[in-house]
Formats: structure tokens, C-alpha cells, sequence
């Protein structure tokens, strides 16, 4: 058994400044208090010596001294509270497996309600004034919005893709325009103007946004419409496909039985059939909505052979290709405009059903958002909601690996933390960006 680790803290001299005033007090009585502490796979105290103190002044009769952030009262200190909230919320774990670690690693025999109670502690030194000021502070102008369901609350969040900061949440019991307009007037009241503002394709955001910000442009989400787009297609290819594998159900059915040798080289002669024809574009039925530069030379030969079993999906393959040129980053936004009419026209896409669907979503208010970035320099970076939908999954995730996520406070509490994290990552990357700077200016010794 090794000898457990004992560390000393002194706060017990003969003054000490009164809490309320500041104004010295002397020295009346002395304490001791031992409280559990950390070391790895070995017991841990830390050793509390302070004292209470007589006031000289009217705020109060007697006050006491005490060196640690933890309340007086507690039976671990702060790098236990620490330990804590970094596997709850650093690692994702729950409250059982947080047990498990604590005990596996530090032999501290912890129960629920002390897990919960850091949480309770890391809220209070939370300081979201301070917070605020840095988001106004790094707020680049664009702005990324998306709402995420948990449970039965909505999770309005929105962040700063170029910044890569969480800016604020707000969980509504509705996901209507009503707590939207709610949620973004609470940012335009801070103070925050963006040029740009990212969303997807929800009917909640344009009479909003064109309400509060109505100089900013809305850049709907190219990720979106290109997912919306391909569905679409791929609902395509499986309607051709079924009607490959009614027409190959068609006809006398085979007899029963092994077929003879004569019969199996006869069928090997006639190559695959109707139904392995369709099953093999149902299998590679994606290579229909892949982005050409990123297939290599089998995938190449599988699109081949497909168009040769079905000929027909040229036509989706074709319109996929000039969907993904409409939005170009590098093209100007006349060219886009000019390949969008060309596409509209387009004749054999107006006689597929799916491709008049997909034509539709390109109308001329949605695609003016859609190519909102070509005008910006400053969005130009951001042509996707993928940074907000990064922070859902986050959170997603983190809704998953715990049980207290039912009630309203305990939501709001993880989501706090869990972006007070970020913030505290992108306060401590600036810190350090700015050390450079100030070691620059600063007076160098001169040579002895």
C-alpha cells in the first residue's frame, strides 16, 4: 500500500483583510481541516490550516479565513471538482461512468449528488457578461443559424463559422417564427450587425431575418439544396430501377429445379438479366450523385456499365453535373446565373418527373440566396451551415450519454458548460496570439 499524499494549505496569519471592507482583523482562534485531494492510484488529502478573525470594522463581528475556491464545508477541493467536469463534459461520460473513472483512478468513492453539485459549482464561476463581451468583440459579421430538437424542447443556436464560436442558444418550447424573431432580437439588442447571415432551406428565417437585419444577405445552405437535389435524383433511379425489375418478372417462369449444363451456358451467352441488371444499379445507384473529380477508375467503369443497362439515367446523371456548376465558387455570379436559365430549359429534364421536382427548388428567390456569397468578401469562406451543424452534433452526443436531460434547467446547464468550453478554447487561443505581440513591444535588456 503506498503512503497517501499529503499536501499543505496555509491561511491562518495574525491579520487577515475582512471580506466585506477589506479592513484587517486579528487573529482570535486557529483551525485545522483535512479534505480529500488528487494523486494517481494513491489516497490524497489536503491539509487546511486557517483561522477566524476579530473585524475592526462595522460590516461585521467575526469573520474566518479560507485558501481554497471549494466552499469551506466541502470535503474535496478543486482539482477534484475539476477532475469531475472534465470527463462529464471534456469526455462525454455520465454520471456512473465519471464514478467508475474517479474510483478506478484517484480512489475517491464519489456519490451522484457530489457529480451533480460540480456542475451546480462550475455554473456559479460561470461569467456570461464576460462572455458576451468576447463574442461582440470576435463576432467576424457572419452569422450561422439552425434549430435542434431535444426531447420536447427546441434548441435555437447560432455561431461564427469564420470566428469558430458558439454566439448564443435559447431552448422554446415551439419551433415557430415567434421564439425565432424572439432569439434574434435578443442578438441584434447586443449590439451584433452581421453582413451575412447562414441557414437552411426553413420557411422561419426569411420574414425574420429581412425583419431585423434587412441589409444583411441570407445565404441559404449549399449542403442542403445539394442533399435536397440528389434525394431527389436517387428517387429517380429507383423508379427506373423497379420498372427494370417488373419487366425482368415478366414472361414464363423457369421450371424448377438445377438447370442442366446446356441451359446454364446458354444463360452465361445471354449475359446478366433484367433483375441482376437492376440490382446492380440499386447497389451503385450513388455514382449517380458523386462528385466526378472524386471517383477513381472502378467507379468509372460501374457508371459505364450502368448507363449501358439503362440508358436513361444519363439524363440524371447530366443534370447532377450541371447542378453542382450552378454553384461554383470560383465563377462569377453572372456565369452561374447564365447556367442556371441554360438548365432550365433544358428539355429532356422537364420529361422526368423527379427533375421537375429538383427544377423547382432552384427558383429564382431561393437560388439569389443560394449565391449570396459570391457578393460577400467576407462570406466568402461560408457557403454552408456545416459549422452550427457540427455544434448540434455535439450536443446531440452529449444528449445521449446522460440521464438528467429531461428537465428544462438540466439542458440549459449542459448546453452551458458544454459552449463555455468553446469559449474558454477560443479565450485561451487568443491569449496566446497575443503574447507574441506584447513580448514585441516590451523593453529587451540590453547586452552586459
Amino acid at each position: 500500500m503506498l503512503k497517501p499524499v499529503v499536501r499543505v494549505a496555509h491561511c491562518a496569519g495574525k491579520t487577515h483583510p475582512c471580506p466585506h471592507c477589506g479592513k484587517r482583523g486579528r487573529r482570535k482562534r486557529c483551525f485545522h481541516r483535512r479534505i480529500r485531494s488528487l494523486a494517481y492510484r494513491r489516497d490524497a488529502y489536503l491539509d487546511v490550516h486557517y483561522a477566524e478573525y476579530k473585524a475592526r470594522c462595522r460590516c461585521c463581528k467575526y469573520f474566518r479565513s479560507w485558501p481554497l475556491e471549494v466552499p469551506a464545508k466541502a470535503d474535496y477541493d478543486d482539482q477534484v471538482r475539476q477532475a469531475v467536469l472534465d470527463r462529464l463534459i471534456e469526455d462525454g461520460l455520465n454520471v456512473l461512468r465519471t464514478q467508475r473513472a474517479m474510483k478506478r483512478d484517484f480512489l475517491l468513492d464519489l456519490s451522484e449528488h457530489f457529480i451533480y453539485n460540480c456542475l451546480r459549482w462550475q455554473i456559479k464561476q460561470l461569467d456570461l457578461p464576460a462572455h458576451r463581451q468576447m463574442v461582440i468583440e470576435q463576432f467576424s459579421g457572419t452569422l450561422c443559424i439552425d434549430e435542434l430538437h431535444l426531447g420536447r424542447f427546441t434548441l435555437l443556436l447560432a455561431t461564427d463559422p469564420i470566428s469558430d464560436l458558439p454566439i448564443a442558444f435559447a431552448l422554446v418550447r415551439r419551433n415557430d417564427k415567434k421564439h425565432m424573431r424572439r432569439f434574434l432580437n435578443g442578438l441584434k439588442s447586443w449590439g451584433l450587425l452581421p453582413r451575412v447571415v447562414v441557414s437552411d432551406a426553413s420557411n422561419l428565417y426569411p420574414d425574420v431575418l429581412a425583419e431585423l437585419w434587412p441589409h444583411a444577405r441570407h445565404q441559404l445552405c449549399v449542403f442542403h439544396i445539394l442533399k435536397d437535389i440528389n434525394d431527389l435524383l436517387i428517387d429517380g433511379v429507383r423508379r427506373l430501377t423497379r420498372a427494370m425489375q417488373r419487366r425482368g418478372k415478366a414472361g414464363r417462369k423457369r421450371k424448377r429445379g438445377r438447370p442442366s449444363k446446356a441451359q446454364q451456358a446458354a444463360r452465361a451467352a445471354a449475359g446478366p438479366t433484367l433483375k441482376e441488371k437492376a440490382d446492380f444499379i440499386l447497389k451503385h445507384r450513388f455514382l449517380i450523385v458523386k462528385n466526378t473529380a472524386d471517383m477513381d477508375k472502378q467507379q468509372w467503369d460501374d457508371l459505364v456499365k450502368m448507363f449501358e443497362y439503362l440508358p436513361q439515367l444519363r439524363t440524371l446523371w447530366y443534370f447532377a453535373c450541371d447542378v453542382r456548376r450552378l454553384f461554383e465558387k470560383e465563377a462569377p455570379v453572372q456565369t452561374l446565373w447564365k447556367r442556371r436559365a441554360a438548365l432550365l430549359r433544358n428539355e429532356q429534364y422537364k420529361e422526368v418527373p423527379e427533375l421537375v421536382k429538383a427544377m423547382e427548388m432552384l427558383e429564382t428567390g431561393k437560388f439569389r440566396k443560394a449565391v449570396a456569397f459570391v457578393y460577400s468578401e467576407a462570406a466568402e469562406k461560408v457557403r454552408t451551415n456545416n459549422h452550427v451543424e457540427r455544434a448540434n452534433r455535439q450536443l446531440r452526443y452529449a444528449e445521449k450519454s446522460r440521464y438528467k436531460w429531461r428537465t428544462r434547467k438540466w439542458v440549459v446547464r449542459f448546453v452551458l458548460l458544454i459552449l463555455d468550453l468553446s469559449w474558454r478554447q477560443v479565450a485561451s487561443a487568443q491569449g496566446h496570439a497575443d503574447q507574441p505581440a506584447r513580448a514585441a513591444h516590451e523593453p529587451q535588456p540590453s547586452p552586459s
